[in-house]
């Protein structure tokens, strides 16, 4: 077997791995523990550095051995491989031994995979490495790389897209190996212990039990389903989310029918939709993630732009009341200038203004005094007029002229000639004197029933007003009520005094006479 030329070989160098590690392992002075205290390992790790070999194989230069090594959380596992560029493709056939089960590194993992690692740091899935009864196992596959690294890491299922950080096995170059092995300065990204299981209760993450009934395959689809489910794929992929549940649901099918083969095939193709599902949820929510980002860069654009011209407004603002203070202290100096002057004139407008107010007031005094003495001089010549007419009497409520039943008919309301003289003058007076208004009351004495009495005295106050209308006074200016029996000037036990509760009063009020009356309503 010929070495490869310097031609074919390119500069490689260490992949540098910033990963979490485990299980007493010391790589570049870091070391790490496995509690064993509980019923699952919990690994206790810290961040280190770690190098692996790349190597760029010949081109169709035959075929050539590496070696596995197990890390610190595989320390017994071993494996060698044959690695054979051909036309277009490179084959890779690789045999492990001493592998544990994967379940030790927590309830989320239940394989290995296999993965080729380029210089850039570009992480492809080879395969899944199923183990047999001995913990051993084997892989047939092919990369479309020629220069690469291996290593081998705990996953939940075969059809992972990125590596976990659990690192068990790694490439080692053998004396014998066909290539040149240079440092580069490639890294490539691993996926965080507890990334499928982020956001979820510890509680819901159980431990995988393995049942002798039941094919490696099914189990990885069944954890497929559930760690795209806590990744979101039931409501950022569901479309997918419900083609890999149906997937698993046929699988289990075919188990329970013992037909494996189907079983297993349904099955990995579950696992693959699974994973597309949560790859797709990711992406999804990394969109929103980055669009609410988006959002909150713009709110706080535009709140830095709210501030910025606020800050700008009140600068404005400070200057400008900078200005109107410069400004207001000239116009002060200014006003001091006549302040005096000012101050002397409104004193000699407020002693102007004073003596116009009391000249005022004293007019206006003797103007009411005059006006009052006006309303009582027309007040007491109404009297006079009015008593030479009829009985009248002065009153709080104003004139009252009383006229007896005597100028109605026994038990009726048409007035008399001589009664209607009488309103004749007495409505010339009221309306040669506008302004005076008319209260006509209706009395009588206690004969008779108190219906009978109180519709007599309305008919005969109200035969009283219409008798004055027509004579001319205003209908607005009068108003008639009947009291009947009610209210009494004498009692009622003898002749003398029935009549004198047999009358119709007039109440004449008025601003000219200097009562206001209470013309409410017309009857």
């Amino acid at each position: 077997m010929n070495l490869p030329n310097a031609s074919q070989l390119v500069r490689f160098g260490t992949l540098c791995l910033s990963l979490l590690i485990g299980s007493g392992m010391e790589a570049n002075g870091a070391a790490a523990q496995i509690d064993q205290t509980g019923t699952v390992p919990v690994l206790r790790v810290n961040v280190v550095a770690r190098t692996t070999k790349a190597i760029n194989y010949r081109h169709r230069g035959g075929a050539t051995k590496i070696d596995f090594s197990g890390t610190a959380l595989q320390p017994k596992a071993y494996g060698q491989a044959k690695v054979e560029t051909k036309k277009g493709y490179t084959e890779i056939e690789v045999e492990f031994d001493d592998l544990e089960p994967a379940t030790k590194f927590g309830p989320e993992f239940l394989t290995y995979v296999l993965w080729a690692i380029s210089p850039e740091g570009r992480a492809s899935n080879l395969g899944e490495i199923l183990l047999d009864s001995t913990n051993d196992g084997k892989l047939n596959v092919t990369t479309e790389l020629q220069a690469f690294g291996l290593i081998v890491t705990a996953e939940p299922y075969f059809a992972v897209t990125q590596p976990s950080d659990v690192v068990v096995m790694e490439n080692i170059v053998r004396a014998d190996t066909k290539g040149k092995v240079e440092e580069v300065e490639a890294k490539y990204e691993l996926l965080q212990r507890g990334e499928y299981t982020l956001n979820v209760d510890p509680s819901k993450v159980a431990p995988v039990r393995h049942d002798p009934k039941i094919t490696l395959h099914l189990l990885e689809a069944r954890n497929a389903i559930q760690i795209a489910r806590w990744a979101g794929a039931d409501q950022h992929a569901s479309d997918t989310f419900e083609k890999a549940q149906g997937l698993l649901q046929q699988a289990e099918s075919y188990q329970a029918r013992d037909e494996k083969k189907s079983a297993v095939q349904v099955a990995r193709e579950a696992v693959q939709t699974a994973e597309d599902a949560r790859l797709i949820a990711r992406k999804r929510q990394e969109e929103i993630r980055q669009a609410r980002e988006r959002e909150a860069v713009a709110e706080r654009e535009r709140q830095a732009q709210l501030k910025a011209e606020e800050e700008a407004r009140r600068r404005a603002e400070a200057e400008l009341a900078k200005q109107e203070a410069e400004r207001a202290k000239q116009e002060a100096d200014a006003a001091r200038a006549t302040a005096v002057a000012q101050q002397e004139a409104a004193r000699l407008e407020a002693e102007r203004a004073r003596r116009t107010a009391e000249e005022t007031d004293r007019l206006r005094q003797q103007e009411l005094q005059r006006a009052e003495a006006e309303k009582r001089e027309l007040r007491s010549r109404l009297t006079q007029q009015l008593n030479l007419i009829l009985e009248t009497r002065d009153s709080a409520r104003g004139l009252i002229v009383s006229l007896s039943d005597v100028l109605f008919d026994t038990g009726k309301y048409m007035l008399r000639p001589g009664a209607r003289e009488k309103l004749s003058k007495i409505a010339g007076i009221v309306i040669s004197h506008p302004g005076l208004k008319l209260e006509v009351e209706g009395h009588t004495d206690s004969v008779g029933s108190e219906e009978y009495n109180q519709q007599l005295s309305e008919n005969r106050a109200g035969a009283v007003r219409d008798y004055l209308v027509q004579q001319g006074v205003k209908s607005d200016t009068i108003t008639a009520r009947g009291f009947g029996e009610s209210q009494p000037v004498a009692s009622n036990a003898n002749a003398a005094g029935k009549q004198q509760n047999r009358r119709v009063e007039l109440v004449v009020s008025g601003e000219p006479i200097g009562v206001s009356g209470s013309v409410s309503s017309l009857q």
